[in-house]
């Protein structure tokens, strides 16, 4: 494998932006999103989001496409919670679209702290909008 240093800070949102992620999901979801994605050798360095999206900063290796880890981790991990809580008043589910941001090494330390502090950020309004987008501005 060649070497790389490859970051790569995601953001997609539950299907019509649903607040499907409540408190007894999210922890299940986080955890099942870090472990298929150790298990593919692309660890997660931050996630994170609210009731109706998440954020995640990912080194992707580079012989997987982003398109290929965002298609896989938003269709297992959305599989795995309609498993494992089943009888929900709405089916889990993610939109299609999602954004994407590089950043590099020294931009690391400040998006984990954003995406940590997620909660905050949506709370108190003091969001970066680029770092929020999932569908292009038209």
């Amino acid at each position: 494998m060649p070497f790389s240093i490859l970051y790569y800070h995601m953001v997609w949102a539950t299907r019509a932006r649903a607040p499907l992620i409540t408190e007894g999901v999210e922890t299940a979801l986080h955890a099942y999103i870090r472990e298929k994605s150790i298990a593919i050798k692309c660890p997660i360095h931050a996630i994170n989001g609210t009731s109706d999206h998440l954020h995640v900063a990912v080194s992707i290796i580079p012989t997987l496409a982003v398109a290929q880890w965002v298609k896989l981790i938003k269709g297992s991990s959305s599989r795995f919670i309609n498993q494992t809580y089943p009888g929900r008043e709405t089916a889990f589910a993610w939109q299609d679209s999602y954004g994407v941001l590089t950043f590099g090494t020294q931009a690391l330390t400040m998006v984990v702290a954003y995406i940590e502090a997620q909660k905050t950020h949506h709370r108190e309004n003091s969001l970066y909008p680029h770092l929020e987008q999932v569908e292009p501005v038209e």
